[in-house]
This record gives C-alpha cells, sequence and structure tokens, in this order.
C-alpha cells in the first residue's frame, strides 16, 4: 500500500493537478529544452507563484477558535487560469445589470485570413477598426429595420479551436432596440434578426473603406493589391439561434470572456 500524501487524510480525494502544478514540476526541465520568448517565460513564472508565499498575502484568523489560514496574492496574469475565473465572475455580475428581459441573438463578425498577418503587425490600429466596422453595421442596421438604437455587448476572440489565429466579434444582441426618443421599444420578429448576406457585404465594406483611410493617413503600410482581392471576398458573419433568457446570454458569454489559451 502506497503512503498518503504529505497534508491529505485517509478517505480524502486527491486534488486535480493544474496548470501550476505541471509548470512546478516541469516548467524548469522545459525552459532549458526550449527557446522561448521573454513574453512566455514572464506568463510561467506568473502561473508558477500565483498565490503561493513568494507573492506575499495575508492571514486570516477565526474570531471563535483562533484557528489561522493564510490567504497568498494572486499574480492578476491574463492567461493565469485561476486569476481569470475570478475576474470572470465579477465581469458577468457586473453584466447582470445591463440585461434586458427580452430574447437575445448571437451573431459572430469574422475577418478574413488573409488579413492575419497585417492584423498580427498592426493589431491595436486593425482591432479598433473591426470594433467600429461591426459596430456601425449593426447600428445602421438598426436604425433601418427598426429606426431604432440597437444595442450590442461585443466580445473579441482572436483564435480557434486549434489555437489558430482567428480574429472574430462574438456578438450579443436584444431581439429589438430603443426608439430615438427613449420611449418606446420597437420588437424584432421572434426567430429573425437581419439578414446575414446584407450584414457581411456591408462589414466587409465598412472596414475595407477604413483600413484605405488608415493606410491613406500612413498609420500603417499600404495595402492596394490585397484590398482589391479581398473585396472579392464572401466575408463570413454567422447568424446562431436568438437565446431565451438574460441568464442563458450571461452563461455563454461567461465562456468567451477572460477565455484563458490553457485551462486547469
Amino acid at each position: 500500500m502506497l503512503p498518503l500524501e504529505h497534508g491529505r487524510k485517509a478517505g480524502e480525494k486527491k486534488a486535480r493537478p493544474e496548470l501550476a502544478d505541471i509548470f512546478r514540476q516541469h516548467g524548469e526541465s522545459y525552459r532549458r529544452a526550449h527557446r522561448l520568448p521573454t513574453s512566455h517565460l514572464k506568463v510561467m513564472r506568473a502561473i508558477e507563484v500565483c498565490r503561493t508565499q513568494e507573492l506575499g498575502g495575508h492571514l486570516k484568523q477565526c474570531d471563535t477558535c483562533g484557528f489561522e489560514h493564510p490567504t497568498y496574492n494572486s499574480c492578476r496574469n491574463r492567461h493565469c487560469p485561476k486569476c481569470q475565473s475570478l475576474a470572470k465572475a465579477k465581469w458577468l455580475e457586473k453584466q447582470t445589470s445591463e440585461l434586458l428581459p427580452v430574447g437575445y441573438f448571437h451573431l459572430v463578425f469574422t475577418l478574413p485570413h488573409e488579413l492575419n498577418r497585417l492584423m498580427l503587425a498592426h493589431k491595436k490600429i486593425l482591432l479598433a477598426l473591426l470594433f467600429k466596422a461591426v459596430s456601425e453595421t449593426l447600428l445602421e442596421f438598426g436604425q433601418r429595420r427598426f429606426g431604432a438604437t440597437l444595442g450590442i455587448i461585443a466580445v473579441l476572440h482572436t483564435w480557434d479551436q486549434t489555437l489558430k489565429d482567428h480574429f472574430h466579434l462574438h456578438c450579443l444582441v436584444p431581439g429589438g432596440a430603443l426608439s430615438f426618443d427613449h420611449h418606446r421599444w420597437v420588437s424584432a420578429r421572434k426567430n429573425f434578426l437581419f439578414p446575414v448576406t446584407a450584414l457581411s457585404q456591408v462589414f466587409r465594406g465598412k472596414f475595407l473603406d477604413l483600413l484605405k483611410q488608415t493606410c491613406d493617413k500612413g498609420k500603417i503600410p499600404a495595402v492596394n493589391r490585397d484590398t482589391q482581392a479581398l473585396w472579392k471576398k464572401n466575408w463570413v458573419v454567422y447568424a446562431k439561434k436568438p437565446f431565451g433568457s438574460p441568464q442563458t446570454v450571461l452563461d455563454y458569454l461567461g465562456r468567451y470572456t477572460h477565455r484563458v489559451a490553457l485551462s486547469n
């Protein structure tokens, strides 16, 4: 019979290993065998020391029995599974106050992979263009269809399920809009918000126009040849079935906000 691990009582289940445990046990040998960029080394180090005495902390004490329990500080790195779990919970709690008691639609706006290289070289500029093109597209459709102001929650996602570059926005849109005078709610059809093909064409036009303006101002290198090919390409806008309740929206949104590449 194998002896119990230190600190574990008889009948107590063994805790599942976490990413930090793997980094602490195998990180040093992995770093010796592989040349990693500084950014990766910083993330590994942050996760390794997260909630350990190396980051300091405070001592909790029961005012009845005097039992003491140390609580160590978090690394707060955006790639840390533990830290992002707490950040996600706080963020979702805050979003609850902004949801409406109506059905919600889920739309996904994806940039063509031909833009990946440019995107990686100028992330801040091009991601701002992506948010601007998507928001302007949805607001324009809201004005045309409802004559009202549409609400949007947009979440950026930068990779696919295989962790390859894949830049797209997940948008949660209520099934209706608020009239311009703020006195009337204009409802959408139960199972339809906007035509996807039209959304795709307007989104493509707005993003490429914004991209051209940015190039003309000299903020990024000229991409005229690539732009001509992108005008002929069908851009992907995907619409999923509407959600049933605001709580369902929050549960779904939680899968995308504060998501880390490597979870526990």
